[in-house]
């Protein structure tokens, strides 16, 4: 008998070491509510697909810098009700937001760097300066 890709289950250590995260990360996920993996009767924590997709999501939403409260947003965990439109809507927001602090962050860099170009610039006259005086 063929197993049905779609009913494929994953252990916690599967998901662990797909992901490069500790055991204990995807407890705290699944602590906030953002995975909800079947028990066996053993009470072994099993994840399908969807926690599996969803995992991914929050793995890249955490890269990219966003809170659980928007990751969980961005995926439709906050509301029941939200279909796929409003999720996209609510990431393109988010998407937005981020990419702003990103430029802003990106030109103070900008800034911070022709300071420290100029007092650079300062002190190495200053320095040509004295060496002058002693010679």
């Amino acid at each position: 008998m063929k197993s049905d890709p779609k009913n494929k289950r994953y252990s916690i250590s599967d998901l662990a070491l797909e992901f490069d995260i500790s055991p204990r990360s995807i407890r705290f996920y699944e602590e906030k509510g953002l995975l909800s993996p079947k028990r066996t009767s053993g009470n072994q924590r099993v994840y399908g697909r969807r926690d599996r997709a969803r995992l991914k999501l929050i793995l890249r939403g955490k890269r990219f810098g966003y809170s659980l409260e928007e990751i969980a947003e961005m995926i439709g965990m906050t509301d029941a009700e939200k279909g796929e439109v409003e999720q996209i809507r609510a990431s393109l927001v988010y998407g937005e937001k981020k990419l702003k602090e990103i430029r802003d962050s990106i030109e103070g860099l900008r800034l911070l760097e022709r300071d420290i170009l100029s007092v650079k610039e300062k002190l190495l006259k200053r320095l040509n300066e004295l060496e002058e005086e002693d010679r």
